[in-house]
């Protein structure tokens, strides 16, 4: 390890980290040590570098002189408070927190009060002479230490704690006199040994070395491991310990604790935005056990803190040029800054934070494009309530997350998974979450708690995953034991369907309609900021006039895949196109056809029409030809159904006989099997239709003095000798039409590269393809062997025990798929420089496939239609991450 230095000191005029140094220090450590560089008041103390962590989870054992190094900066820390640390005259009580290098919050560990004992309790009770504070801190470093420590479940503390309360006749903790704390302290105290088999250990030291063991040891406890899976945020990072001198909140109306924001972290707007709770330490306000009170009420309750506190926070945002989210603690009117970090924002504020930045010159365009996660464009665009709808609220919360969700109630995280696995949208209603819960969080729709602020653990992880919360909604009462719960006069049992709106805070009984929003204000800036910097063309998967235009209002640049076979699947049309497959000559077939082309005809003009001037990539049928018809068993019940209400011989036989087309088109692996070109090559008329469909649709909006950039696309070739018979029927057809209407057509021919020997040959296909548009579904599948139908079956397995990093079929495998899409580059470029190359799966909206097409030479990437400002934010990433590395 770097120098064998394992332990940095901040405060009491010896700094020696800073702000750069987070990847060794992590987030809080690094940005501690920054503070105090600035003159920020901040609690002395000490982190333990993030490597000691990875070494310690590896070996069971730390670097061998780092006890040393904790001893001395224990003694360097008892120098600068004057207290000493196990002391019995004058107790030094720390705090022992996590710190990743980025912000995971609430998913490890935090021990507070920590050197609290029997005989230290005694001597802070009198040296404070607030004997109910001392008790106070020590019920609450019992519980956590306990908790965190030990690993007894935090409800034994809960449930102990609210009998106490309950038998007492109150209902805050604040309400509990010295007395009932005492009790408290000796009955967590037996908790404590019934569960562990031992006495809790009163020696301070050893407390420390136990705690920060938990604390390293939390970087692999579910939550965090599910947090990370979420962000993905390497396993190999591990986390630092901070291991800071006390100051307390809990010491009575002049003391507090609070946690606030630079900006609204739900919309942007320029605004200090926080809560704090009077006499209460740090856990209080982000658990949600007792609603806070908004930060702009500490002017009046202790204004020369609230004074220093908008000064400090002024001073940290123009430092650090970004959003902060701080944690601070007044003691007895004097201010302590305990944390600053980089705050998580929703999209929307991500993106207005952003423009504002730079209209304000803390930052340039650069920066604020990289500053916008290209997710977060995605969560931009989730739906909101229908203005429209006239809706009546049962309830109202906080507003703690915009946007608005649709499900049915479920009350545990476990419920909420289950629940969305097998295909529903939930709801998750919690009288208040805790990191425990993040994965019922994110599997849900929206989240609604009971208790809590706009700081709580369902506000600040609900924005982070762009999910719409409505936190702190007292109005409700939940019946957990009876699985209902009661807003107003409403009951809503579990599996009813409620509504939520991030925005507003309201709950609404039943489903709302939803509408998704335009890109408009300060997103359609910072897309086209990203426009002006990108190389990387983005283009959209669209099959209707609709789809197309809602793509291009959302900055599509044409059509990178158009998938016919979506066309066929009409009302109108599924009768003729069973026609054709039913057909035994291909006389019949044509006539069959011949039906089918001014529907395809009237398709494409509505496609041209919408993307104007732009390519539209239209790729021929691809599918295998069952599955326009019924499966055997809808053809069976069908047979049966005539047959026993004795329906004519002609109606029996002609269920029959598509009964026998269906087996003769069976399939073993249909993937695999006759689709793609080979349906072009066996029934070339196929394709001659669609061809004509194309080229009369462009002449007749050329002939209205319209650009109409046709591509045909080729799909599934594996050999360039396939390729070369579709090609040369495309040509004739075309040039028939063109010749017939007097009309020039400026069209293109290619394929999609989706099969691993179509990459291999590439040099050979390209002689005959104008353009490749790489099928990354398929490649994925070709190259894995997995069936994308089948694949969810162990997928989960594969990544749970990290064979594979991402789901392939949604995150581009770069390794693997993506050597393949490099080489079918080179190769295919080797026989034609000019060649088009682009992308059309489901990968072309997903961030960093988009950044990986950047890098490899790609001329576009296309994905739905939503998607598009996701690609166009990507690919600006893209291009500011290249000019970063040309730098350097």
């Amino acid at each position: 390890m770097a120098d064998n230095k394992f332990v940095y000191f901040f405060g009491g005029n010896k700094t020696e980290g800073k702000n750069s140094m987070k990847d060794l220090l992590g987030g809080k450590g690094a940005n501690l040590a920054e503070m105090a560089n600035l003159g920020i008041p901040v609690p002395p103390g000490f982190t333990i570098t993030a490597e000691v962590c990875v070494q310690y989870l590896k070996d069971k054992a730390y670097p061998a002189g780092l006890l040393k190094q904790i001893d001395a900066a224990i003694a360097r820390l008892e120098e600068v408070s004057g207290k000493i640390f196990g002391n019995d005259g004058n107790p030094l009580l720390v705090s022992v927190r996590s710190g990743a290098r980025v912000s995971m919050p609430g998913m490890m560990d935090t021990v507070l009060n920590l050197g609290m004992n029997d005989i230290t309790v005694l001597v802070i009770a009198k040296n404070t002479d607030n004997p109910r504070f001392a008790y106070d801190s020590y019920r609450r470093f019992l519980t956590m230490f306990g908790d965190v420590v030990l690993g007894i479940e935090h409800e034994k503390f809960e449930h102990a704690l609210s009998e106490k309360k309950r038998s007492l006749g109150v209902r805050q903790d604040t309400e509990l006199d010295v007395n009932a704390l005492k009790e408290l302290v000796e009955e967590f105290k037996l908790i404590i040994e019934k569960e562990t088999g031992e006495k809790f250990p009163q020696d301070a030291h050893k407390q420390l070395m136990m705690a920060i063991n938990a604390v390293f040891e939390s970087w692999n406890n579910q939550r965090a491991i599910t947090y990370r899976k979420l962000n993905n945020i390497p396993a190999d990072w591990g986390t630092a310990v901070n291991v800071q001198a006390m100051v307390y909140g809990n010491m009575g109306e002049t003391s507090g604790t609070g946690v606030a924001f630079t900006r609204d972290p739900a919309t942007g707007h320029k605004r200090f935005y926080g809560e704090y709770l009077i006499n209460a330490q740090g856990e209080d306000v982000v658990a949600g056990i007792r609603t806070p009170r908004p930060i702009s009420t500490l002017k009046e309750a202790l204004p020369a803190a609230f004074k220093q506190l908008e000064e400090i926070y002024a001073k940290l945002e123009n430092h650090f040029r970004d959003m902060q989210d701080i944690e601070f603690t007044i003691e007895q009117g004097k201010l302590y800054m305990l944390q600053t970090r980089n705050g998580k924002r929703t999209a929307a504020a991500a993106i207005k934070i952003a423009v504002d930045m730079v209209e304000e010159g803390l930052i340039d365009k650069k920066t604020a494009l990289l500053r916008i996660d290209p997710n977060q464009i995605d969560k931009l665009l989730h739906p909101m309530i229908d203005p429209k709808a006239n809706l009546k609220a049962a309830a109202t919360g906080l507003p703690a997350s915009p946007g608005a969700a649709v499900g049915k109630v479920v009350f545990t995280a476990e419920h909420a998974e289950e629940m969305a696995e097998s295909g529903e949208k939930v709801i998750l209603v919690r009288a208040e979450t805790s990191p425990e819960d993040i994965g019922g969080m994110n599997a849900a729709e929206g989240i609604l708690t009971v208790r809590g602020g706009m700081t709580s653990h369902a506000a600040v992880v609900a924005r982070g995953m762009g999910k719409p919360c409505v936190a702190g909604c007292g109005d409700v009462v939940i019946d957990i034991k009876n699985r209902v719960f009661y807003a107003g006069y409403c009951m809503v049992n579990e599996g009813d369907y409620i509504s939520i709106d991030g925005s507003t805070g309201h709950l609404i009984i039943g489903q709302v309609p939803l509408i998704t929003p335009e890109v408009s204000g300060e997103l359609k800036t910072v897309l086209q900021w990203a426009d002006e910097v990108r190389t990387l063309g983005v283009r959209t998967n669209a099959d209707t006039p609709n789809d197309a235009k809602v793509a291009r209002d959302f900055g599509a640049e044409g059509i990178g895949l158009c998938r016919t076979e979506h066309m066929f699947f009409g009302e109108n049309r599924i009768p003729v196109v069973r026609e054709m497959i039913m057909a035994d000559t291909e006389a019949s077939r044509r006539c069959a056809l011949a039906k089918l082309l001014p529907m395809q005809r009237e398709d494409f003009v509505g496609i041209f029409r919408a993307m104007e001037g732009y390519p539209v990539t239209i790729r021929l049928l691809d599918p295998p030809l069952h599955e326009f018809l019924p499966n055997h068993e809808e053809a069976m019940e069908k047979l049966m159904e005539l047959q026993k209400k004795g329906a004519p011989a002609d109606e029996i036989n002609k269920v029959k006989k598509v009964m026998e087309r269906v087996e003769f088109l069976k399939e073993i692996n249909p993937m695999l099997g006759f689709r793609g070109c080979r349906l072009g090559v066996v029934y070339p008329e196929i394709y001659e239709m669609q061809v004509q469909a194309i080229i009369e649709a462009a002449c007749e909006l050329s002939n209205d003095g319209m650009s109409i950039v046709p591509e045909i696309m080729i799909p599934l070739v594996s050999h360039v000798k396939e390729l070369q018979i579709v090609k040369k029927q495309v040509i004739k057809i075309a040039s028939d039409v063109m010749a017939e209407k007097g009309v020039k057509i400026d069209y293109k021919i290619g394929t999609m590269i989706e099969l691993p020997r179509a990459a291999l040959t590439a040099d050979k296909i390209a002689r005959e393809a104008e353009f490749f548009s790489f099928g990354t579904n398929d490649l994925t599948q070709t190259t894995f062997g997995f069936s994308r139908d089948d694949a969810g079956k162990f997928l989960p397995a594969y990544i749970e025990q990290s064979i594979l990093e991402h789901d392939p079929f949604a995150v581009l495998d770069q390794s693997g798929v993506g050597e393949l899409i490099k080489l079918g580059i080179d190769k295919g470029r080797s026989t034609r420089r000019d060649l088009k190359i682009g992308i059309c799966g489901e990968h072309g909206g997903e961030p960093s496939s988009v950044i990986f097409g950047h890098k490899v030479g790609l001329n576009y990437v296309s994905c739905s239609p939503f998607r598009v400002p996701v690609a166009r934010m990507a690919a600006a990433h893209a291009a500011l991450q290249e000019e970063e590395m040309n730098k350097k």
